[in-house]
């Protein structure tokens, strides 16, 4: 007999975890949850309790004996745990608005997980991570962590390189949303879709799609020069690709794509946005606002179908699906943010890559795909040396690296705007940024 399992959720007064009770619910056949423990900050107390009770109120509703914890002890949460997933966000959404709006000043994309803006969550996510990571090690080292919190690849990257810490996945619902449009597109059933994706988090490739075992790549990018159908994800609003370019890339692209390759179009309605008082975190502040007055009504025991606007759609399937398979051994084949090992040639071994896995109880085991195509190759290992230098400045607090980090993006357009806007994030963000200051 199988004893009940404990998860520890950190960040749990997140507005994303309704989503994630909703999955557990679903699969509790196959995923026997005793304890949910709900773990925040003192800043988020209030979140918590609201998002706490809605939990429990599902939970009965269900008629499922999971006994729901809320706590500010994040000690008390990981002890003996056997699976650990984070979804926080460090300086709450006021931070994520000075990471859109300080670079706009400079004429360079503020976004929260590319470009300075990335930057910057990664520097105060880091050693929080981290800090984490320790007390796992300590309190439930036998689990599996499960990290959304973003930039997830930027994360498992630093986790996988300064913490003792080998069982995490990075978990992010672009690739499942992808599928879900695809599936939309080719109007089939979600379940007999499979793509085959490369690369790393928020900048992945699809570099083939089947349905039911059958390629039909060349059927998907026709669908996908029309203007019409290529964007996947409700929070990156983009115009369509050039047919032309589409054509000859000849991979599936994500929606963070658009940075890079329309960087002066996305620049524009970000400076429009930011004009009218409008950027991403403000409208994600209010949906939020609303999402928790709803929250708060005690006949509601229900995920509410407002969340779908968050820009999480589909993140408990993906999330709750990836527990299940590792916990049941499933060896079904999921797109996660994990170790290389050598499955992508062009990234080294020992970096994090987002790629195809198979899903089990050993954790996920990438599928080789090679070399990635040469079209997508150099911007992809680009990112990953954003991605590397980023992290070590996260754990050194090293001014020099952080600019080094900060010029490098393909998005900051010389190191002299580097630096202006690397200095004033620093300043803006300095309660959340101990190594850098703490000397």
């Amino acid at each position: 007999m199988k004893k009940g399992l404990k998860i520890a959720t950190i960040g749990g007064g997140s507005s994303y975890t309704p989503e994630l009770v909703e999955g557990f619910i679903k699969r509790h056949d196959e995923l026997p949850i005793r304890e949910l423990w709900l773990v925040d900050v003192e800043e988020g107390k209030e979140k918590l309790e609201i998002v706490g009770n809605l939990a429990k109120r599902m939970v009965k509703k269900a008629g499922l004996d999971i006994d729901i914890h809320l706590t500010l002890d994040r000690r008390e949460a990981l002890k003996d745990a056997d699976f650990v997933t984070t979804q926080f966000r460090v300086g709450l959404l006021d931070a994520r608005a000075k990471d859109e709006r300080i670079p706009l000043k400079y004429g360079v994309l503020g976004q929260e997980t590319n470009g300075p803006g990335g930057l910057f969550k990664g520097l105060r996510t880091i050693p929080v991570i981290l800090d984490i990571c320790r007390d796992i090690e300590e309190l439930c080292p036998n689990a599996w962590l499960v990290n959304f919190t973003n930039p997830a690849g930027m994360v498992t990257e630093a986790v996988l390189r300064y913490s003792n810490i080998k069982k995490i996945v990075g978990l992010c619902n672009v690739p499942i949303g992808i599928e879900m449009g695809i599936a939309k597109l080719l109007d089939v059933d979600h379940s007999r879709i499979r793509v085959d994706f490369a690369g790393l988090n928020h900048m992945v490739y699809g570099l083939d799609v089947y349905v039911d075992g059958v390629s039909v790549k060349p059927k998907v990018m026709e669908l996908l020069t029309d203007p019409k159908n290529s964007s996947f994800v409700k929070n990156v609003e983009g115009q369509g690709w050039e047919p032309e370019f589409i054509k000859a890339l000849n991979a599936l692209t994500c929606p963070y794509h658009m940075y890079y390759y329309k960087t002066d179009e996305m620049l524009e309605k970000e400076l429009k946005n930011f004009k009218e008082g409008t950027t991403r975190a403000e409208v994600v502040k209010r949906l939020e606002d609303e999402l928790f007055e709803l929250y708060k009504d005690p006949n509601l025991a229900i995920k509410p179908p407002q969340l779908e606007q968050r820009g999480g759609a589909y993140y408990s399937d993906a999330a709750v699906r990836l527990i299940s398979s590792i916990y049941n051994d499933k060896r079904d084949i999921q797109p996660v943010n994990t170790i290389n090992n050598g499955a992508i040639a062009s990234i080294p071994d020992d970096s994090a890559v987002e790629v195809s896995c198979i899903i089990t109880k050993e954790g996920p085991k990438p599928i080789s795909v090679g070399d990635l195509p040469v079209p997508v190759r150099g911007l992809v290992q680009q990112i990953k040396s954003f991605e590397r230098v980023a992290a070590e400045a996260a754990v050194t607090g090293n001014y020099d690296t952080a600019l080094l980090a900060m010029t490098i993006n393909p998005l900051v357009p010389s190191d002299k705007i580097g630096k202006q806007i690397l200095d004033e994030m620093l300043e803006a963000h300095k309660p959340y940024l101990p190594k850098f200051f703490n000397k």
